[in-house]
């Protein structure tokens, strides 16, 4: 069975650090780029950073995660983290990792598995 499997949210203060991973179960990661999205409660579903398959090419959309956002992955561990510094109270959503086959990119829509969520609430 194909899965995605997000860990590491929690409630962290204003300027505090997560660091989210992203498990695949019944497929290898290698030959898929994986991004990361983020919803908060009554918006609408925003990207945050896509890694490639390939050669670890990385993009940040520049209002989520730019300068503060680090992905990586280890196709070893079949895993992907993305580690969240100088976190916000705006940054507060459901995060969810996605893999995609072959090129990377923000067209979510193109993403062929989803996994449930983690949960990331920043306040004081």
């Amino acid at each position: 069975q194909v899965q995605l499997v997000e860990s590491g949210g929690g409630l962290v203060q204003p300027g505090g650090s997560l660091r989210l991973s992203c498990a695949a179960s019944g497929f290898t990661l290698d030959d898929y780029a994986i991004g990361w999205v983020r919803q908060a409660p009554g918006k609408e579903r925003e990207g945050v950073a896509c890694i490639s398959s390939d050669d670890g090419s990385r993009y940040y959309e520049d209002s989520a995660a730019k300068g503060r956002f680090t992905i990586s992955r280890d196709n070893a561990k079949n895993t992907v983290t993305l580690q969240m510094n100088s976190l916000k109270p705006e940054d507060t959503a459901l995060y969810y990792c996605a893999a995609k086959y072959g090129f990377y990119g923000t067209d979510w829509s193109l993403y062929d598995y989803w996994g449930q969520g983690t949960q990331v609430t920043v306040s004081s």
